[in-house]
C-alpha cells in the first residue's frame, strides 16, 4: 500500500534528526580527489556512504576504474514500477586558506539555522536527501531506484564515463534525478534545465631565457607579467563583453534576475562595476564567459629585482549552451596566439572540458517532480532556471542512457558558497528537498507504473 503525503510528511519530519547527524558525519570526512591530497580519505567517505545505502536495504558496491571510489545501490522494482536513478557525488571542494572560514571546514556547524561545512551542501546534502526519502518509505518503496554516489565530481570525473559504460544495464533508468544544483531561492524551488559547458585551459608566455637585472635590462625588454597581462586583457572589450571569435552566445532568457539581487549573492563591493552586455540571466546562463582563476609568478614578498622570463595563467571558459568544447578550445588558442605581444612566445595547452547541456523539461516525469516541489514549497511554483556552472557529465548521461528523463535538483541556495569559504547549507529548505524527493518518488510510482 503506497505512503500518502501526509505519511511521507510525517516519515521526513520523523527521520530529519537522523539525516542531519548522518549528514554531520560525512561532513566530517575530507574527502578532495584532487592530486596531492590524501585519498584515503575519499575511500573512508566512500565506505560510509555504502554503509548509508546498506542500511537502506540496497544491494550496494564499491566501484573504482581507474579514478576515485563512486558507491552504487540497487534495489529492484516493484512489478509495473518505474526505475529512478539517484545522483549525487560524495567528493568534495579543497578548502582554500582555511584563514578565511569562521570555522574549521570540516567540522560542521550551526549558525543561524545553516550548516556551515565543506561539502555540507555540494554535495553531502545531495547524498542524504536520497538517503531521506529512502528512509521515509522504508519497505513501502513504491518505485527501483539504483542510488549512483560519484567520487571524484570535483575533480573532473575522470572515470565516469569507463564506470558508465561497464554498468550501463544497472543503471538503467526510466528518469534520472541529479541533486547537485540549486534552487532559485530561499521558500522558491527550482528546475535545472539548461548548464553552460566548460573548457580549462593554460597560457604560458615566454620572453627570456632565463631572469634578468630589471634595472639593466628594463625598458627595452618586456618582461613576462606584463606581456601575459596584455595578452589576458584581449580576452575582453572595454565593456567587459567576451572578445574571441568563434565562441557561441544567444540572448534570451526568461527569468528575471534583479542586478541588486545578484550583486549582493555575489558579494560585490561598493563601486565595482558588472561587466558584460544584456541581462544577468543572459550573461550567466546562455552567453560565454572568461575568467583568469590563477598565474604562476613570484610573490610579491620574495619577488627579486628581476625581470621575469616566464608567466603562466589559468583561464577558465564558460561555454553557452550549444557550442562545442572542442571548437572553443580551438577558438581561444587561435586567440591568444594571435595577440601576444611583443613577439614573445605563448604555449596555450588544454587542462579540461566538459559539454554544456539544454534540458527538455516536458513530459509525465517534469511534470511529477514540479507537483512534489509544489507541495514541498507549501504551494510555490517551481522556477525552471539555467545554472552558469558546469556539470559535464549530464550529456553523458544523456548520451548513454538517451530514454532516461533528467530531473537536475538540488540544495543550494543562493547564499551556500559552494566552493569557496564559509559553504553551508541552509537547515529548513533542505528539510524541503529531503520531502520534495520523497513526494517525486511517490508521484513518478503513480504518473509511469504500467500495472
Amino acid at each position: 500500500m503506497s505512503l500518502s503525503e501526509t505519511d511521507l510528511r510525517a516519515a521526513v519530519a520523523r527521520e530529519f534528526p537522523g539525516v542531519r547527524a548522518d549528514l554531520e558525519r560525512l561532513v566530517r570526512i575530507p574527502g578532495i580527489a584532487f592530486e596531492g591530497f590524501d585519498h584515503s580519505h575519499v575511500e573512508r567517505s566512500a565506505e560510509a556512504v555504502a554503509e548509508l545505502l546498506r542500511g537502506c536495504g540496497l544491494d550496494t558496491q564499491i566501484v573504482v576504474r581507474g579514478g576515485q571510489p563512486a558507491v552504487i545501490g540497487r534495489k529492484a522494482a516493484p512489478e509495473g514500477a518505474p526505475t529512478v536513478l539517484l545522483y549525487a557525488h560524495h567528493d568534495v571542494q579543497p578548502t582554500g586558506d582555511v584563514a578565511l572560514w569562521t570555522s574549521d571546514p570540516f567540522e560542521p556547524v550551526e549558525r543561524d539555522g545553516r550548516l556551515y561545512g565543506r561539502g555540507a551542501a555540494d554535495d553531502k546534502a545531495g547524498v542524504m536527501a536520497h538517503v531521506a526519502a529512502l528512509r521515509a518509505f522504508g519497505d513501502q518503496l513504491p518505485v527501483g531506484v539504483v542510488v549512483f554516489v560519484e567520487g571524484e565530481e570535483e575533480y573532473g570525473s575522470v572515470s565516469l564515463d569507463a564506470i558508465i559504460e561497464e554498468f550501463r544495464e544497472e543503471l538503467r533508468s526510466d528518469v534520472i534525478l541529479i541533486a547537485d544544483s540549486g534552487n532559485w531561492d530561499i521558500g522558491r524551488p527550482a528546475l535545472t534545465t539548461s548548464l553552460r559547458g566548460l573548457v580549462n585551459l593554460f597560457a604560458e608566455v615566454k620572453v627570456l631565457k632565463s631572469a634578468v637585472h630589471s634595472g639593466m635590462f628594463g625598458g627595452p625588454v618586456p618582461d613576462a607579467l606584463t606581456t601575459l597581462a596584455r595578452l589576458l586583457s584581449t580576452l575582453h572589450d572595454e565593456s567587459g563583453e567576451v572578445a574571441v571569435d568563434g565562441l557561441v552566445g544567444r540572448e534570451g532568457a526568461s527569468v528575471d534576475y534583479p542586478a541588486d539581487r545578484f550583486r549582493h549573492e555575489a558579494g560585490m563591493l561598493d563601486g565595482v562595476e558588472l561587466i558584460g552586455k544584456g541581462s544577468i540571466t543572459d550573461r550567466i546562463w546562455t552567453k560565454p564567459s572568461i575568467s583568469v582563476l590563477g598565474i604562476d609568478a613570484p610573490r610579491t614578498f620574495e619577488a627579486a629585482n628581476a625581470l621575469q622570463p616566464a608567466a603562466k595563467a589559468k583561464i577558465s571558459v564558460r561555454l553557452a549552451p550549444g557550442d562545442d568544447p572542442k571548437a572553443a578550445y580551438s577558438a581561444v588558442k587561435a586567440h591568444l596566439e594571435k595577440h601576444v605581444p611583443w613577439g614573445a612566445q605563448v604555449e596555450v595547452t588544454l587542462e579540461a572540458d566538459g559539454e554544456p547541456c539544454v534540458i527538455d523539461a516536458t513530459g509525465p516525469a517534469y511534470d511529477a517532480a514540479r507537483a512534489a516541489f509544489r507541495s514541498a514549497w507549501d504551494g510555490t511554483d517551481p522556477v525552471d532556471m539555467g545554472v552558469g556552472g558546469s556539470i559535464p557529465f549530464i550529456a553523458t548521461f544523456q548520451q548513454l542512457l538517451p530514454q532516461a528523463a533528467i530531473l537536475v535538483t538540488g540544495v543550494e541556495d543562493p547564499y551556500s558558497a559552494a566552493h569557496g569559504p564559509d559553504e553551508s547549507l541552509h537547515l529548513g529548505e533542505f528539510e524541503r528537498v529531503c520531502l520534495a524527493e520523497a513526494l517525486l518518488l511517490k508521484n513518478v510510482a503513480e504518473t509511469l507504473s504500467t500495472k
